[in-house]
């Protein structure tokens, strides 16, 4: 993509995640210009490279839309999400230098620091400093096929929203299963770190599942 639509990309993709473009709605080609400050054609490029990731998707008439969800569509996305992740560890105990470790634990302070900052948790850096962990295990895999299989399944939008509505102990129980990834990789034990880093996934999706029942409980009651 040139650099226009690259910066179209993230705007747009940010707004979705963001709930700016809400589920459902359609989004007509115009509007994703005028929020973007951008002409149509990088626009244009940005919405094929959405609609490949599925965070958009289009109608039998071609219009774009955000999809919605099902409970069905979001279980299986931790189903997916846990799976890779716990191949992705596996593969990186064998294959992580002591530099990608020693960036692992710096992230991972970096996140004990978002956790306790004094006013309360600062979610926006938890989520950029768990977004730099994991990125650092996907590189140490050394694998291009399970990179894209991943940028497909992290992207989605369940995924995102799940670290945004952490609780602190939520964080700190995260950050527990960090360490002892990081104490799996200097271990070089494959085993030991895809299976934590599945438990890591599991329990973001039960997180997730306790969120929207407390929604949709909350929504009964209004």
């Amino acid at each position: 993509m040139s650099k226009a639509s690259q910066e179209a990309y993230r705007k747009i993709r940010a707004g979705i995640l963001s709930g700016h473009f809400p589920a459902g709605q359609f989004v007509p080609e115009d509007e994703f210009a005028q929020y973007c400050g951008l002409s149509r054609t990088p626009v244009r490029e940005a919405i094929a490279e959405l609609v490949a990731e599925m965070l958009l998707q289009r109608s039998g008439t071609n219009r774009v839309f955000v999809p919605v969800w099902s409970d069905e569509d979001e279980e299986e996305l931790f189903t997916l999400r846990a799976m890779l992740e716990s191949h992705c560890a596996a593969r990186a105990a064998r294959l992580i230098t002591d530099q990608q470790i020693a960036e692992l634990k710096a992230h991972c302070d970096f996140i004990d620091a978002a956790i306790a900052a004094a006013d309360g948790p600062d979610v926006s850096g938890f989520v950029e400093g768990n977004r730099h962990f994991h990125a650092v295990i996907l590189a140490a895999a050394q694998s291009d096929r399970l990179g894209q299989l991943m940028k497909f399944v992290v992207s989605q939008i369940v995924v995102h929203r799940t670290a945004e509505q952490y609780s602190r102990a939520d964080m700190e129980q995260s950050q527990r299963d960090h360490r002892d990834l990081v104490s799996a990789f200097e271990m070089r034990d494959e085993d030991w770190a895809g299976a934590v880093a599945n438990t890591h996934i599991r329990r973001a999706a039960n997180a997730y599942r306790t969120m929207r029942q407390g929604s949709e409980a909350a929504q009964a009651v209004a």
